[in-house]
């Protein structure tokens, strides 16, 4: 279901994207990177996260991590990944396909500053061997996402 609640969400709102079918396993950001041909920066990792009560998705470059003290800041407080069985329950997607798209439930959307450093990035698209390719400002568009800066600074050039 997750990957049709995806496609269903670009066909009405993005109908000259297309959705990629690899047929090979793209659930972590070395196997998405390897399939689809990109360096792994340009692969955006959806996180699923929890400050209290309040879920949200942030939506990553590849090879970012979260700096827990710039999310604090940016989020109000202290917050946690979910677990495997939360993710899929609230987004609809398997961990390893969870993307911004086609979500089960609404949750509010960020993007990463990071995600700024190319023109073209590959999120998952709701299962674990699929993806879209997009600009990080129609995937913020496309997911009314907020923009914010939570990631560590990338010591080394952009790929």
């Amino acid at each position: 279901m997750s990957l049709e609640s995806v496609k269903a969400f670009l066909a009405e709102r993005a109908p000259d994207l297309a959705v990629i079918e690899t047929g090979q396993r793209t659930a972590t950001v070395a196997e998405a990177a390897a399939v689809l041909g990109l360096p792994p920066a340009r692969i955006a990792k959806t996180l699923s996260l929890r400050k209290g009560d309040e879920v949200f998705l942030v939506v990553v470059r590849g090879d970012a991590r979260l700096d827990n003290r710039k999310a604090r800041a940016a989020f109000g407080g202290k917050v946690r990944m979910l677990d495997l069985a939360e993710v899929e329950d609230l987004t609809g997607h398997p961990v390893g396909g969870v993307c911004p798209f086609g979500l089960a439930q609404p949750l509010k959307v960020y993007c990463d500053a990071s995600l700024r450093d190319f023109d073209e990035v590959a999120p998952a698209a709701g299962s674990i061997d699929s993806a879209v390719r997009l600009s990080p400002m129609r995937l913020a568009d496309l997911t009314g996402a907020v923009w914010v800066d939570v990631c560590q600074e990338i010591q080394e050039a952009a790929a």
